[in-house]
């Protein structure tokens, strides 16, 4: 049976993209494997500590080379709005960059951290790079202008829409899983993913790296 490996910045990236790869395969039965952040194995909505400055030390450490004894891929997932912190700028003199450009620069620097072990592990390696946030990600499931292509404030802009057809939003600083398993459901769908997925530049990029391994549940 085919495994993932979720290295992810939190909990709440690893539902939606879990979301995602039901969609995409059409089933529900996909085994994950939550590496970073661990999850509570009493309590789906409860994991060890998260954040995006534990992704890198997690890709250069023992256990990330380990995880592919035991999983046959692994995601690696980071947004990039605070990547000017982890060493990526968003522009250089020519201007801002294309998402496309930016999600290049994040992944060589994963690249360059794992070191030659990227090279032995590169075909079961998928990058999951937001820009700027996951939350970009679910708005072409709520919006049909467009707003479905933002890449900035998403948060806010989902919330917007949130409160009218959930009637709820989501904090920033305390992020509710059970809000996200709800709010990203519908990409459990296949038709729904299919129709969605390429109004988001950065969704359009992981869907499409995924498609290059070939995967066959």
């Amino acid at each position: 049976m085919t495994t993932f490996g979720l290295i992810t910045e939190g909990l709440t990236d690893q539902i939606v993209i879990e979301n995602i790869l039901s969609g995409y395969f059409d089933t529900d039965d996909i085994i994950v494997n939550p590496l970073q952040p661990e999850r509570d194995k009493d309590d789906e909505n409860k994991s060890s500590y998260g954040g995006w400055s534990l992704v890198f030390p997690y890709c250069q450490s023992k256990d990330f080379r380990e995880a592919f004894q035991f999983n046959e891929y692994v995601i690696i997932q980071i947004d990039t709005d605070v990547s000017e912190e982890y060493g990526i700028p968003k522009q250089d003199e020519n201007g801002e960059f294309i998402p496309e450009k930016l999600i290049e620069e994040v992944k060589e620097k994963f690249k360059g951290l794992i070191g030659a072990d990227f090279y032995k592990y590169q075909d079961k390696i998928i990058f999951a790079i937001a820009v700027h946030s996951i939350e970009c990600w679910l708005l072409p499931l709520y919006y049909e202008d467009n707003r479905k292509k933002k890449i900035i404030n998403c948060l806010d802009t989902l919330n917007r829409e949130l409160c009218k057809s959930k009637g709820f939003t989501i904090d920033k600083e305390k992020k509710d899983p059970r809000y996200y398993r709800d709010i990203s459901e519908e990409y459990c769908k296949k038709k729904v993913l299919i129709n969605s997925y390429k109004h988001n530049p950065s969704l359009k990029v992981f869907i499409e790296e995924i498609e290059t391994k070939n995967i066959v549940l």
